[in-house]
Parts: C-alpha cells; structure tokens; sequence
C-alpha cells in the first residue's frame, strides 16, 4: 500500500475478473463469453470506420446509436443512454441515483461488483439473503432503502426473476431507482422492458457483450424514464464526454441490424446450454436452472474447489467463488458444442 494512495483507493477491494492465464491454450469457460464470433457485417462496418476520420472526436451524444437502440425496442431516443460496457454504465447509475448514507437493497449473491461501486462512492448497502434455491425473497425488497440493483438473469447463478415479482418490487418502491441488470437477459430471461413506460424509477441496463459476441468492443446501455437518462448523461459529462469511439459506435449499430445471426447464436447458445444440464445431472450434478449463457453446479461428493483445480490442470477453466454458501458450486460458461463435450467428457472422468 503506497503512501501516496487516497483514503478511498486505500480501502477498496476491487472486483476480481476472471482469470486470463497465458501458460498454455485453455479451453475458457470461466468469464461467460460467447462462443461464437461476431456477424460478419458487423465486423466489416468495423474495418471500413478504422480511417483516417479516426483523427477525429467521434459524436459525445451517440444519437444515431442511441436511435437504433430505440427502434430496436420500441422506445424513444431519450430513454437511451449508452456508454463504455455495462459495467461503467452501472458505475454512472450508482452515482446518479444512489446516496451515502441511504442504504440500497441487493441480493447477497449477485454481481459482485456492486459493492466494489459502493465503497468507490461511499454508498451503504443491505444485502438481501436470497432463499435457499437462490431465488428472490420479493417482499424483502419492501423495506425502507435509498434503491435497488439486481441481476435478471441473477450472477452467479443464472436464476431468473419474474416479471411480476419485478413489478412488485417497483410498486412499492415508487421513490427509490429500481436498476435491473439484464446483461444475461436474451438466454432465456423475460425483460422488463415492457414496465418502462409505467414505472418511471424503472432503469434497465444491457450490454452487447453477452449476446451479440462483442465483449471486446465495450459497449453497454441503458433504457429508462427520460428524467434517468438525463442524471447519467449529466454523469457521463462531468467524467468523459466521449464514452464510445467511432468503430464501437459503428459496430453496435450494425449489431441491432443482423437480427438473424444474433438470433441463431443466441439460440444455440440455449440449445447447448440444455444438453449439458441435462448431462450434468445424470452424472449426479445440481444444476440450478439457468436463462444465462451460463450454468452453476454442485455435486454432493466432490468438492467443487477440487473440480476446478482438476479441470484446470485438463485445460479447461471455470469460474470458482470462494465465498459463503456459494464454495461448492462452479459457474461454468456455456462454450461451443465441442467445447461443452470436452467440458462433459473432462468431468466425467474426474467423477467416475
């Protein structure tokens, strides 16, 4: 710890991504990727807005991806706001809408950046102890709080909430910002786009890192109230102006264009996902039902600590969280179908 450190970098335990090891090829099912590439065209409005305009600011507004985004889901561009990957767009939304010493409400098993965002802007949280199968407790999101995040689909598991216990929430929370994270959402979850028009404390945040295979480009954005979108925009312009370059705007907006490949990947994403379940748990597997592009398993006679390191040492990375009701369990990202058989066929050995 440097002397020259501030009080607050001093105390923050920053997030942990997933590991990225170079020692040797892995089969990388550890930070829930898609295995498959980006559409071609998608690639090719990438490469022809790599010239000599680059030189250039690109627009700090994003109005045109901003336009697409909302005719893509049946919005308007002032309920949009987009900027640098979802994580920074959740970073903005813990700064405009949520205050220290006003405690918010999230699940004690979530995205575990959340809290990394409230020790970063001194903001008290409470956390919510999920039920023993994972799932929501709804009336608990009822008490007095300073707001709401949660995951739909939730990280780590991939459990999903309803859309009825989303509205719950909202009804008896009208003063506070309820943010639903739906970075998971098109595996298999139900959005609560359709409440945007009716809850105005309703923030929504998506990313097009999961779904549309653009992890490396960083983009992710938010729909909500136009009274929202305005405090993030305010946000983004008392930090960076220009959140998203030129060839990541032109590379989004052609994503929301090719409506067949996102929607062939993301389906066979859904498809592998349902036949590892289903192989998982004839070999002894608890696989909490997942609508990710992930799964979270358990097995009763083998520790899960151990099944990574062996699988680790096969080749094969998951995702391992050393962390209270959750240490025996493994996230594991759904991969192509080779890789899921190489996944399965790994394992299977490892537990006989």
């Amino acid at each position: 710890m440097s002397k020259y450190w501030s009080q607050v970098v001093q105390k923050l335990e920053p997030y942990v991504p997933g590991e990225q090891p170079k020692d040797k090829t892995y089969i990388k099912l550890n930070t829930n990727e898609n295995p498959y590439p980006p559409s071609p065209k998608v690639l090719e409005a990438m490469r022809e807005t790599a010239n000599e305009n680059l030189r250039l600011y690109p627009t700090p507004t994003c109005d045109e991806l901003r336009n697409c985004i909302a005719e893509y889901h049946g919005l308007k561009k002032e309920q949009i706001f987009v900027g640098n990957g979802s994580d920074e767009v959740l970073a903005f939304s813990f700064l405009a809408f949520f205050n220290p010493n006003s405690p918010i409400l999230f699940p004690d098993i979530t995205y575990s950046f959340y809290p990394v965002y409230c020790a970063m802007f001194h903001i008290d949280y409470r956390l919510i102890t999920l039920k023993e199968d994972f799932s929501i407790p709804v009336e608990e999101f009822f008490a007095n709080n300073g707001g709401i995040i949660f995951p739909n689909p939730n990280a780590p598991t991939g459990k999903a909430v309803t859309l009825q216990d989303i509205e719950e929430i909202l009804k008896h929370n009208r003063d506070q910002v309820v943010i639903v994270d739906e970075a998971y959402i098109d595996f298999g979850g139900v959005s609560a786009l359709t409440l945007i028009d009716t809850y105005s404390n309703l923030l929504i945040v998506q990313t097009l890192s999961k779904s549309r295979s653009l992890a490396g480009m960083r983009v992710g954005f938010a729909m909500g109230h136009s009274d929202l979108i305005e405090a993030l925009d305010r946000v983004k312009n008392s930090i960076n102006s220009y959140t998203l370059d030129r060839v990541a705007l032109a590379g989004a907006m052609e994503s929301f264009k090719e409506e067949s490949y996102f929607q062939d990947t993301r389906q066979k994403v859904i498809a592998t996902r349902e036949q590892t379940v289903a192989l998982l748990e004839n070999m002894g597997f608890q696989v909490i039902p997942s609508s990710a592009n992930f799964i979270f398993i358990s097995h009763s006679l083998f520790a899960a600590e151990e099944l990574y390191q062996q699988l680790r040492k096969e080749g094969i990375l998951v995702r391992y969280f050393n962390k209270e009701r959750i240490n025996n369990f493994l996230r594991v990202s759904i991969g192509t179908d080779e890789e899921m058989e190489c996944f399965i066929k790994k394992i299977a050995e490892i537990v006989g």
